[in-house]
């Protein structure tokens, strides 16, 4: 019998499936150097230790901040990123180590 897709990682349809949107890819392509991508000045957070603020991930964008919210909503659910509260802010950095562990099954997978 085959080995079905979801055997090897339960999270890698639901990654693929949250990667498959162009702008959430390019949300976690920014993400992977917010110093080139986000203004560091205006930070209240240190974006490589807490992550961007969901405002400046807005404002980045150029999208409403229901649209960000729920895109990154979705990247969390999928694993990609870590959500950590800052004030009343939500600041949204990449979850690496799950991003490489979900690389590497990819390529087993393939």
């Amino acid at each position: 019998m085959a080995e079905s897709v979801t055997s090897a990682d339960p999270g890698l349809v639901e990654a693929l499936r949250a990667l498959s949107n162009p702008m959430r890819l390019q949300l976690l392509m920014w993400l992977r150097e917010p110093e080139r991508h986000f203004p560091l000045d205006e930070a209240i957070a240190d974006p490589a230790e807490v992550g961007v603020c969901v405002s400046h991930i807005q404002a980045r964008a150029g999208l409403a901040q229901s649209t960000v919210s729920a895109y990154m909503a979705e990247l969390q659910r999928a694993g990609l990123v870590k959500a950590t509260r800052v004030g009343k802010w939500t600041h949204y950095k990449r979850d690496e180590e799950r991003i490489a562990r979900l690389v590497a099954t990819l390529g087993e997978t393939l």
